[in-house]
C-alpha cells in the first residue's frame, strides 16, 4: 500500500517562501504523475500543479510564475517551492499520486496547512 506524507507547512507572512514535501512510502506498480492541490476553508479543492513520470509540467494559472513543482524519482519524493506567497493560497495543501496506465490508481496524503497572513 502507497502512504504519501506532506510537510512543509506554516504561517507565513506575504510575499515570504515555502517549500513543501511529500513522501512516499510503499511500491507503485507503474509509472505515476505526481501533483499538488489544495483546499481552502469553503471551498472546493483546487489543481495546483504536476509533473509525469517523463517531466511533463503543469500549473493552475493562479501559481504559474511563482510556484515550482519537481520530483526525486529515485527517492519517490515530490516538492513544491512556492514564492510570493498571497494571502488567497492559504489551504491545506496535499499530494496526489496517480498511475499513468490503467486502472489509473490514486493515491492522496492527508495534507499540511498553508496560512499566508500579516
Amino acid at each position: 500500500q502507497v502512504q504519501l506524507v506532506e510537510s512543509g507547512g506554516g504561517l507565513v507572512q506575504p510575499e515570504e517562501s515555502l517549500r513543501l514535501s511529500c513522501a512516499t512510502s510503499g511500491s507503485f506498480r507503474s509509472r505515476h504523475t505526481m501533483g499538488w492541490h489544495r483546499q481552502a476553508p469553503g471551498k472546493q479543492r483546487e489543481f495546483v500543479a504536476s509533473i509525469s513520470s517523463g517531466g511533463t509540467l503543469k500549473y493552475a494559472d493562479s501559481v504559474k510564475g511563482r510556484f515550482t513543482i519537481s520530483r526525486d524519482n529515485a527517492k519517490n519524493a515530490l516538492y513544491l517551492q512556492m514564492n510570493s506567497l498571497k494571502p488567497e493560497d492559504t489551504a491545506v495543501y496535499l499530494c496526489r499520486a496517480t498511475g499513468e496506465f490503467s486502472p489509473y490508481v490514486t493515491y492522496w496524503g492527508q495534507g499540511t496547512q498553508v496560512t499566508v497572513s500579516s
